[in-house]
């Protein structure tokens, strides 16, 4: 059942969804840990409700945008099997592009732990408090809290998040004309979503990112919705080459974030939170029909 929106009441329900996603953002700290339920039932829940999103939602989407790249470029070029892989080697991008952030911030924090070895192989500076090592100046024990990676990587790490976040809502209005219970389906899938990325970069950059941080990621999403307020999405061609780098990214960070590990997951969550999304979704798709 696609959406019988104008592009006005389109644009004015992506704001709302953008402001919703931004409070979520905020309120992420608080979120995951909601009174009498573990952090490890939210954490499953979501990530067994994203993994669903991702294998009946976003690559059956990505599929669909290959075939309106193929519609967009009939005309002036010959389709071949090289140009059939050409979105999925977008979402590919994306993935590789994430996992590679994802790289560097895991070496700057090894360099970090490096460097901190070395500082211990030397004596304590005179008057030195107890317990501290000669010039460090941070307060976290050495093998007990993440060693933080450099502020250059964490400027560049939360800039590809600013422009994820800005993809997210750029195509949101689009997504409101197109479908709108797929859009509230979405939305849902997000909003725990970025419940979880939170707190991996909480986790890589306990003294960086912040407050500031996350206001610096919820504006990305309402200055995504302002851009396509401003500058619609008219090209099919476009929106399924951004759909395509967007849902590349969505994979990696559903993965790496969304599928905890042995020692904060529950099974029982994870599977409760993919069945309720497969159900919903399943009952969406015979309401479109």
């Amino acid at each position: 059942m696609d959406a019988d929106l104008s592009t006005t009441q389109s644009v004015v329900g992506s704001l709302a969804i953008s402001l919703l996603l931004a409070g979520l953002h905020l309120a992420a700290p608080r979120i995951r840990k909601l009174p009498f339920i573990p952090e490890t039932a939210t954490g499953s829940f979501a990530g067994g409700l994203a993994v669903a999103y991702v294998f009946l939602h976003l690559l059956p989407e990505i599929a669909e945008g290959n075939e309106a790249i193929g519609e967009a470029l009939a005309d002036a070029v010959r389709p071949t099997p090289l140009l059939d892989l050409g979105i999925f080697l977008v979402a590919l991008f994306g993935f590789t592009a994430f996992y590679g952030l994802e790289r560097l911030a895991d070496r700057s924090a090894m360099g970090a732990l490096d460097a901190a070895h070395e500082r211990r192989r030397h004596p304590v500076e005179v008057g030195a408090p107890a317990g501290r090592l000669a010039g460090d100046r941070g307060p976290w024990p050495l093998g007990e809290e993440r060693p933080e990676p450099s502020a250059g990587v964490y400027r560049l790490h939360l800039a590809s998040f600013l422009v994820y976040n800005g993809l997210i809502t750029y195509t949101m209005p689009l997504r409101l004309r197109t479908g709108l219970l797929f859009t509230v389906l979405f939305t849902v899938a997000m909003g725990l979503h970025f419940v979880l990325t939170d707190r991996g970069l909480a986790e890589h950059y306990p003294r960086q990112f912040g407050s500031g941080g996350r206001v610096a990621l919820a504006a990305a999403l309402v200055g995504g919705w302002l851009v396509a307020a401003l500058f619609a999405p008219s090209s099919a061609l476009l929106v399924a080459l951004l759909t395509a780098l967007l849902g590349g990214s969505i994979l990696l960070n559903v993965f790496k974030e969304e599928v905890p590990s042995n020692r904060r997951s529950s099974f029982a969550w994870f599977l409760a939170g993919l069945t309720l999304y497969a159900g919903l979704l399943a009952e969406v798709t015979a309401v479109a029909e």
